[in-house]
């Protein structure tokens, strides 16, 4: 069986030549099936997938060890978990699922080292009077809170 930390290997030599891209995940299944997701900067091309399936498949010698290859980006749907994400997506609405079971849904408007700010408005009632005020509402989320985050797709 192929040794994950050597696929692990060819993976970051590819991504050493295209710093716009990173890995989001790597799994070598039964039968030497090598699943890759990546992202990018500025998203991912069929090009850059073919870039990296070219990287991890040319340096494998198919006579030693059969194996299959799929390289595929992240999903548009696919919960973000590389900071790296976040910050690609700063100006999107996003939804975060926390760690104790609060939901977040809002426009990502800040990340750093350690939080993403989240901003919305809300409808809440008057201070004084009856009726409805809009308010500017805003959130910061340590990473380590956040049990799901998600772009939010509108059409």
């Amino acid at each position: 069986m192929l040794s994950e930390d050597t696929v692990k290997t060819l993976v970051d030599k590819g991504l050493e030549e295209r710093s716009d891209l990173f890995l989001i995940d790597l799994k070598i299944g039964a039968g030497n099936k090598i699943s890759v997701v990546i992202d990018g900067d500025n998203g991912v091309t069929v090009d850059d997938c073919i870039f990296m399936s070219r990287a991890i498949e040319h340096n494998l010698d198919r006579e030693e060890e059969d194996f299959s290859l799929d390289v595929a980006s992240a999903g548009a749907t696919s919960p973000l978990v590389s900071k790296r994400q976040y910050k690609k997506n700063i100006g999107r609405a996003l939804g975060v699922k926390t760690n104790a079971n609060a939901k977040f849904e809002g426009v990502l408007t800040e990340v750093d080292d350690n939080e993403l700010t989240l901003e919305w408005k809300a409808r809440e009632p008057k201070p004084v009077g009856k009726g409805k005020i809009v308010v500017n509402k805003q959130a910061k989320i340590k990473y380590d809170d956040v049990l799901e985050a998600k772009v939010i797709i509108k059409f």
